[in-house]
């Protein structure tokens, strides 16, 4: 029988806690849930009012990995939800809300993805999102350097950008804004993202055609589709190796000579947010939030 834990009032059946979820490492399932429960001052914000579409590895990213949008089966009535628009009609999706729903999440293995918009208003986007993704032999190195031309365009435009790293190869840029729709925001992000082709064309790439990916960096402005979802801040990857999507300083951007200089692990977490706090803090911020031109 899984061991019962009490989180907040609300009873937790955790299961398997020390199964490896992640063999390059021995990293654990218990391990899994120790990491999640000790970010969750930094997480939460960024999951809040936010559906969630689950991304499931629960026998370690070797095995079956699956998404979950709906309200798995078994879900406790405690777990908030929300009916969320959809293309072939709404439907009805977890909300993590608070620390017991979030252990009870991770409890699933799984990693976090959400929209740009919050449930209460999904005609408006609150955030703009860029994917920055290397193709070989390009790697989060170059991303860098696109990602501060990136920076430098967005604040001509008022619009403060953060960044993180995606947890896999590549880098995020992420901002908040207001008063526009999720259309109006992608048609925005894609305009920038031809123009950063123009400025950079050996650089950076605004299509996603395979063949001319190789060396550059994929300024992928797609994400921002109000039915397109992108791994939240902080969350774990299915990757051989318990790597996160970590937010990052600009210094750290601007001084990034080597791949493994942004490669950070659950471990690396804590650390890091004892020194800096959440460096996505603006994106939380209402009066920090920029307007499309």
């Amino acid at each position: 029988m899984a061991p019962i834990t009490v989180v907040e009032g609300r009873r937790l059946a955790l299961s398997n806690l020390d199964k490896v979820l992640y063999p390059a490492t021995g990293f654990t399932k218990g391990e899994v849930l120790h990491y999640y429960a000790t970010v969750a001052d930094v997480l939460l914000p960024h999951l809040r009012d936010r559906a969630v579409s689950f991304l499931r590895y629960p026998d370690g990213p070797d095995g079956q990995v699956f998404f979950t949008k709906n309200v798995p089966p078994g879900t406790p009535e405690w777990v908030a939800t929300a009916e969320v628009p959809r293309v072939e009609g709404p439907s009805r999706m977890v909300l993590v809300q608070d620390m017991p729903s979030l252990m009870w999440s991770a409890n699933l293995v799984t990693e976090f993805h959400t929209h740009q918009w919050l449930v209460g208003t999904p005609d408006e986007a609150d955030r703009i999102v860029f994917d920055l993704d290397p193709g070989a032999p390009a790697s989060i190195v170059q991303c860098c350097e696109v990602a501060l031309w990136l920076r430098e365009r967005l604040a001509r435009d008022g619009i403060e950008a953060c960044a993180k790293t995606s947890g896999s190869k590549g880098l995020h840029l992420l901002a908040a804004v207001r008063g526009a729709s999720s259309e109006r925001v992608s048609e925005y992000a894609r305009e920038l993202a031809v123009e950063a082709e123009k400025a950079m064309p050996r650089l950076a790439l605004h299509r996603m055609t395979r063949s001319l990916r190789p060396g550059k960096v994929f300024v992928d402005w797609s994400q921002n589709a109000a039915r397109k979802t992108t791994a939240t801040p902080y969350t774990l990857r299915a990757r051989p190796e318990p790597t996160v999507s970590a937010p990052v300083t600009w210094e750290e951007v601007e001084e990034c000579g080597s791949p493994g200089l942004l490669d950070f692990r659950a471990t690396d977490i804590a650390p890091r947010v004892q020194d800096h706090g959440d460096l996505l803090a603006p994106l939380l911020d209402p009066a920090r939030a920029g307007r499309l031109p």
